[in-house]
């Protein structure tokens, strides 16, 4: 593999999933700031209720925004008496707070528990009654009367309290408070991550593709049966003379064979115990298949735009997504869709005929325009229904006695593969007909990954084709045979 490719495809990867992330974070701060009353970002209306002549906030300490917009943010409070007295609500500085609740019983909110909700207090002794609250001239915003009592102020640096209260100044304060606060920057922080994102998802997804491009020209294509060094890709290849009489015609197009083959030999002597431990072993693999899958995900699309528009799947993104997918399968037969092999796979897009595992897909002339706007997922539903119950593990919900309780199934294929495993423990031996009946299934879901994967447009079989091998079929039509003539005599003709 090229290493300029390389690492353009990782730093692609990286910077696209960068650029996503931001993106993101802007389109939600955008919606979130959208979503609120008046700009602000509103919490629900909580009961608090004490016994005391005071409720107030939490000390905080000093605020200090220095070299900051005057409109960094406002802070909105309500406040609705739960009780017959009028509610007063104000925000003051600490100290000013302090002086006029000094000596007299109060209690001061400590922390909330939101779910569920909580509320914890610490209640301040003292025996003086405290003076009407409106009548204090200290207050840099307050609201008192009847109803729902609501203040705007605007955040600045110092220490500051809010304090809630009766309107009377009496004991016994029960009140349903909203909190709510709409930050001045919200709005350009939104619209700055969205259109950085997005710059750097851009180029991210540039890196990506031509990073693929670079491995997909380096990378060989798999010589298909039938076919020689000289055989341009797309060409009809031939399989099979037939006897004598007989014309051989495309394996393809008339034969029952799917143009991607998916081949694995059953390894002699495997160990009895590496099984157990090859999901360590494969870490290296799984991380680098973690970018060539984001390549490939990438590069499907701009081949189904490609597709879409010219009906023809480019070469280089051709021979790079088959590589991804050829690797995979190298790793998956190694490791638990198979454990036919001991030997470790090699870290290569090319096809090797020096590892018993291999897949090769048929470059396609031509592929449909339209079909690629559905065969992907309308069309391979009943493949993707197989395919879910093969390979993936189902869960049951049940209700037991109010509560929810899951049970989840494996799938199909990890329980053939398991079997096989502990007879090989045990045994020293794996199971041929076991093997075949699980390179059946790796088949089935491989050969629906490359038509989903836009590869072909032929649709897979419904067939179960077990065994390691996967040679196309001789296809081959007998001609038309003439009649040998009478002896001594011309061939005579039946009208």
């Amino acid at each position: 593999m090229k290493p300029g490719s390389v690492i353009m495809l990782i730093f692609g990867a990286i910077l696209s999933l960068l650029g996503f992330s931001l993106a993101l974070a802007g389109a939600m701060t955008a919606v979130v700031n959208a979503q609120g009353e008046d700009g602000y970002i509103t919490s629900p209306a909580r009961s608090f209720s004490i016994q005391s002549f005071a409720l107030t906030s939490p000390r905080i300490g000093s605020i200090e925004l220095k070299d900051v917009p005057a409109d960094i943010g406002t802070l909105r409070l309500r406040a609705l008496s739960t009780s017959t007295a009028d509610v007063f609500i104000g925000v003051a500085s600490q100290a000013d707070v302090d002086r006029y609740l000094a000596g007299v019983n109060s209690t001061e909110l400590r922390d909330l528990n939101i779910n569920p909700f909580r509320a914890v207090y610490r209640d301040i002794p003292g025996s003086r009654a405290p003076e009407a609250p409106g009548a204090q001239d200290f207050w840099v915003s307050s609201a008192e009367g009847p109803g729902t009592q609501e203040i705007d102020w605007d955040l600045t640096s110092g220490s500051w309290a809010v304090v809630v209260m009766n309107e009377d100044a009496s004991s016994g304060v029960s009140v349903a408070l909203q909190a709510g606060i709409r930050l001045g920057f919200l709005a350009p922080l939104a619209v700055g991550l969205l259109l950085v994102g997005l710059f750097i998802l851009l180029i991210g997804l540039v890196l990506t593709v031509f990073g693929a491009i670079g491995l997909g020209r380096g990378t060989l294509p798999a010589t298909r049966p039938g076919a020689t060094p000289d055989t341009p890709l797309g060409a009809a290849t031939f399989v099979g003379a037939g006897p004598p009489g007989a014309t051989a015609v495309p394996a393809h197009p008339g034969g029952r064979t799917f143009p991607a083959r998916l081949t694995g030999t059953l390894d002699e002597g495997l160990s009895r115990w590496l099984w157990l431990v090859k999901w360590i072993l494969i870490f290296p693999h799984v991380v680098v298949l973690l970018f060539l899958w984001f390549g490939f995900v990438v590069t499907t699309i701009v081949a189904g735009f490609a597709i879409l528009f010219t009906g023809r799947y480019p070469t280089a993104l051709f021979q790079f997504n088959v590589g991804v997918l050829r690797w995979s399968w190298r790793v998956s037969f190694y490791a638990y869709s198979a454990l036919g092999t001991d030997r470790y796979p090699p870290f290569s897009l090319a096809s090797s005929a020096d590892y018993p595992a291999d897949l090769q897909v048929d470059y396609p002339e031509r592929l449909s325009h339209g079909l690629v706007l559905v065969k992907w997922w309308l069309l391979a539903i009943p493949h993707l229904l197989i395919v879910a119950a093969l390979t993936g593990s189902a869960t049951i919900w049940r209700n037991d006695e109010g509560d929810s309780v899951s049970n989840t199934v494996p799938s199909l294929i990890g329980v053939l593969v398991l079997i096989a495993a502990v007879i090989l423990l045990f045994t020293g031996r794996y199971r041929r007909s076991l093997f075949d009946l699980i390179l059946g299934i790796d088949r089935w879901i491989f050969r629906v990954a490359v038509y989903t994967a836009l590869f072909r447009d032929e649709y897979p079989p419904f067939r179960l084709d077990q065994g390691g091998a996967d040679t196309p079929e001789a296809a081959v039509t007998r001609a038309p045979i003439t009649p040998a003539a009478p002896a001594g005599g011309a061939a005579s003709s039946t009208p």
